[in-house]
């Protein structure tokens, strides 16, 4: 997805961001959302963890983490004419030059953590930058292992016009069963879980490339 900025205007264009000269590859780009600003997260080792598996073993595909602490509470007012904050500016254009999305993030009361949905809020915002995406989601957390809050951004993405993959599903209990799934900095040591995420990550490549046929990866 590519745009054309003037003031609040952007033209945004559908699944362009992997878009170069006539015949050249490019890879896919995949942007990570964590929904824990905790910086010993087991959603941030998720993270971690998709970011190495690209690098070793998936081609066509490269992820960028953006951080999202330094958003502002979303609130209109803070959009002073056809500007918006310089954070909120600079995290909407990571969004709209990505092909894809990875959301890594806990469950909190049943829903999602608030930064996250502080963070969609904003993309969201017109002009959506999130629109045509495709986008895939891990969860570690207490008790379900985050199924509902993953139900939730499901349903937040229909209204989004964000295309999530529907299988496989990763939800992770936190404290459940050995052996050990992350260690004391939030690092995934699980072999298992390790398996499953690859199997997601290429889930989601596939998908972005149907979706998007104009996109050429390496």
């Amino acid at each position: 997805m590519s745009g054309k900025k003037k003031g609040r205007e952007m033209e945004v264009v559908p699944g362009a961001g992997a878009t170069t000269e006539k015949g050249a590859a490019k890879m896919i780009k995949l942007v990570a959302i964590c929904g824990s600003l905790r910086r010993d997260s087991m959603n941030r080792g998720l993270i971690r963890s998709a970011i190495k598996l690209c690098r070793e073993c998936i081609d066509g595909m490269e992820i960028e983490q953006v951080e999202i602490d330094a958003l502002p509470f979303i609130n209109p007012d803070l959009e002073a004419g056809a500007t918006f904050p310089p954070p909120v500016d600079a995290f909407r254009r990571r969004i709209l030059e990505a092909d894809a999305l990875l959301f890594a993030f806990p469950e909190y009361n049943y829903s999602l953590p608030a930064p996250l949905k502080n963070a969609i809020d904003w993309a969201s915002r017109p002009p959506n930058v999130l629109a045509d995406k495709t986008a895939a989601m891990v969860s570690a957390a207490g008790g379900s292992g985050g199924n509902r809050s993953q139900a939730h951004l499901r349903q937040i993405g229909v209204f989004l016009d964000l295309h999530f993959i529907n299988k496989p599903e990763l939800f992770i209990v936190r404290g459940g069963q050995p052996p050990q799934k992350f260690d004391a900095d939030g690092n995934l040591i699980d072999p298992h879980i390790k398996d499953d995420l690859k199997s997601l990550l290429l889930s989601l490549k596939a998908f972005t490339l149907r979706l998007h046929p104009n996109i050429s990866s390496s």
